[in-house]
Formats: C-alpha cells, sequence, structure tokens
C-alpha cells in the first residue's frame, strides 16, 4: 500500500475528563467519514463518553470497546478502556480526577505508540497543574513525551496553513528564558525543525528564520547582547552545518511586515513571542506538534476550556486539524523513509516540463 492510501491507526486521549476533551472527540469522530481517514481508538472508558454524548444528543457516536489491538474495527470508533470504576465528572471544574484520568489516558496512549500498537497520537488538553503526580513532575506534554521516549531534545511546533513557529523555549516564566538560552540549545532546536520540515512535511530545502530575544533584535547590544553572544554564533553554526537559518530579527517588525511568509519556519525565543502572533495569524486551524519524537503526536492549540466545558459550544475546528495533521505527517514519514531507500524514485517524479522542474539540480 502507496503512503498516501494508507489509513493509520490513531489514539486520542481524552485530556482533563472536566475540560472539553471528550466532547472534542464525540463531535468529531462522529462524522462517519473520519473512518475513511484512520481508525480511531480513545483511550478513556466507555462510561465517560457515554456521560458527554448524552449532552450531545445530536451527535451519534458509535463505538466499540476492546482490549485487544490486534482485533480493532477498522469501520468504527474503538474505545479503550483504561479504567473500569465510575468517575464523578464535573464539567468546568478543577479537581484532582479530571487529572488523574487524563495522566492514566496519555501514559496508556503514549505506551501503545512506543510499542507499535498505533501510529500516531491527537492529545486533548490537559491542566499543566492539575494533571502533576509523583509518576508526572511535567509541565505538560511536549517535556513528558520528551522524557518517554527518551531523546536528547523535542521541539514545540505549531503548524498553520499559513504560518509555522517552532520555539527555543517553551512553559518557562519570563525571567528565566535568557538563561536556557545558549548556543547548544538553539543549534539543536533549529536541526530538529529543519529535519522536522523535510522528513514530516515534505520541504526538501526549508528556510528557517529566527527571531532575536530583546526588541529591536538588541539594537546592536544597546538593549541587550543575547543576539551577539548567543543567537547570532547559534545562526552561523548551523548554516555551517548546511541549514538555511536567517536572522536574528526583530519580532514585532517581522510579523507586522508579513516576513514570516518568505520562511517555512521560525524559530521563536520564548512561549508568547512566537504563540501570539501564530494564534493570530491562524485563526483557529492551529496545530501543535512534538518534533524529534519517534512517535507522532499532534494537539490542538488550545487548552482545556474550563469556562465552556460541557455546555457543547466547543469548535472541533484545531482539533480535526490536528487529527488530519497527524494522518499527513505519518504519511510523510512514510514516503520520506522509501524515497531515502530509493532515491531514483523520488527522482522520477521530476519530469522535464512539470512544473517541479525548479526542484531539479542543475
Amino acid at each position: 500500500m502507496t503512503p498516501a492510501l494508507f489509513k493509520p491507526i490513531i489514539g486520542f486521549t481524552c485530556g482533563d475528563l472536566n475540560g472539553i476533551g471528550l466532547e472534542l472527540i464525540i463531535k468529531t469522530l462522529s462524522d462517519s467519514r473520519m473512518l475513511d481517514v484512520c481508525t480511531p481508538v480513545v483511550f478513556a472508558s466507555g462510561k465517560s463518553i457515554s456521560f458527554y454524548r448524552k449532552s450531545l444528543p445530536e451527535y451519534q457516536l458509535a463505538f466499540q470497546p476492546t482490549k485487544d489491538f490486534f482485533k480493532l474495527n477498522t469501520k468504527q470508533v474503538n474505545v479503550l478502556n483504561c479504567w473500569e470504576e465510575e468517575v464523578a465528572i464535573t464539567p468546568g471544574q478543577l479537581n484532582e480526577m479530571g487529572g488523574k484520568y487524563a495522566r492514566i489516558s496519555l501514559q496508556a496512549a503514549t505506551d501503545a505508540a512506543l510499542k507499535g500498537h498505533i501510529h500516531g497520537i491527537v492529545t486533548a488538553p490537559i491542566h499543566k497543574k492539575n494533571i502533576q503526580h509523583s509518576s508526572f513532575a511535567y509541565s505538560g506534554h511536549t517535556p513528558y513525551l520528551r522524557a518517554i521516549c527518551k531523546v536528547d531534545d523535542v521541539v514545540m511546533l505549531m503548524k498553520a496553513s499559513n504560518i509555522t513557529v517552532a520555539l527555543a523555549t517553551e512553559h518557562l516564566p519570563i525571567k528565566e528564558v535568557a538563561q536556557h538560552l545558549n548556543i547548544k540549545n538553539i543549534v539543536s532546536k533549529l536541526r530538529i525543525t529543519h529535519n522536522a520540515l523535510m522528513q514530516d512535511f515534505g520541504i526538501d530545502k526549508p528556510k528557517i528564520a529566527v527571531l532575536g530575544l530583546n526588541p529591536h533584535a538588541g539594537d546592536e547590544g544597546l538593549i541587550g547582547n543575547e543576539e551577539n553572544t548567543i543567537i547570532k554564533p547559534a545562526t552561523q553554526e548551523a548554516k555551517q552545518a548546511g541549514l538555511m537559518v536567517f536572522g536574528p530579527y526583530s519580532a514585532d517588525a517581522f510579523f507586522a511586515r508579513g516576513q514570516h511568509q518568505a520562511f517555512d519556519a521560525v524559530l521563536a525565543m520564548y512561549h508568547d513571542q512566537g504563540l501570539i502572533p501564530f494564534k493570530s495569524l491562524a485563526i483557529g486551524e492551529g496545530v501543535n506538534f512534538t518534533a524529534g519524537l519517534p512517535i507522532v503526536r499532534t494537539s490542538p492549540d488550545h487548552g482545556t476550556a474550563f469556562d465552556i466545558a460541557g455546555k457543547g459550544i466547543a469548535h472541533t475546528d484545531s482539533f480535526l486539524q490536528a487529527i488530519y495533521t497527524c494522518v499527513d505527517i505519518i504519511r510523510q514519514r512514510k514516503q520520506y523513509a522509501e524515497d531515502r531507500k530509493n532515491p531514483l524514485k523520488k527522482m522520477s517524479k521530476f519530469v522535464v516540463g512539470n512544473v517541479e522542474d525548479e526542484k531539479v539540480e542543475e
């Protein structure tokens, strides 16, 4: 089967039980056309899904309980019961139960992905403080996945059709950002972003813009020196390694002038520097992808939304796009692996007179 026709098995975590995660899953997977895209496996419990399904009568989600990955129904939503007990679900409330079962769901899905039972994971939102436990001392999905997959580094990469933003640092207090930036770390983030753009998104020669840390990218050291001592040397090292990286750019002018449109990705130095313009420009279709993992994981670009949980009004745009992106990445990785095994097959696509001629090396 060619990568384009391959229908992957996608695992769905429930997120915080009191948030909008299960509502998004029910709304999205109720559309039978999703079964043509993937074989869904929801890591939760039938009882928890039924709780939210009662408040969404217009969505007819049929599912099959399962405990065996080798007996999945490819024509129906599968629910892997991660717990059997009754759980007191209280939509919109922050409590221990919501975090406990979010953790159980995530750990079960990750274990299944690492064992090869599923091809990718779409994670529903968690509450970062509420999920904390002796077995989960992480600030979110990204650091947890990095640790459980035993990789040296990963990149939180935000993807939309009109903008892609990678983060050099993630969920840190602003006062700690500068001390977490160094040449080695920035080069690592650039390498992972470069490789993801090629392997996961099919971009042959990706161009990456790098933002400065300080206003006006430091104004030649007048407003801060991190650009001169850390960021510029990191971009130079990345260039010497063959990466097409440019910058550092002043973040405000960069987005205001639409310069991001000339690049395949932008590396921001801290969370809000990248996420504010991303969420402003992505217009509800943004997806969070953890680049650098051996498994594929995506999620919507929003949180638990406790303020609207249980009201049946959560929008599915970003969650739906997270599913499509997860499937696309899985297929692209298979295609990338095939092209590396048989480079002549890839070259045969570039026929004289074809619009892709410009990609052929002289």
